[in-house]
């Protein structure tokens, strides 16, 4: 099973990358401090799960498009 993410982290983190795609990478520790420039969270638990959701995204982007050009 995967994980289970809040609708906020979701919603927050593919508006982020909507938004400022080329901000974002695959490298976790940028998109932490990327996400904490244009988010004011509280917690920094949020936070990192945003960065991780969006490191994940990016991941996954990449991956389709790989697959996409290979075909």
């Amino acid at each position: 099973m995967g994980k289970v993410r809040i609708r906020v982290v979701k919603r927050t983190a593919r508006e982020l990358l909507e938004k400022y795609p080329e901000l974002f990478t695959r490298d976790f520790q940028h998109n932490k401090t990327v996400v904490s420039k244009l988010v004011e969270t509280r917690s920094k638990k949020i936070r990192n799960l945003i960065a991780g959701y969006v490191t994940h995204l990016v991941a996954v982007r990449a991956k389709r498009e790989a697959m996409a050009k290979h075909e």
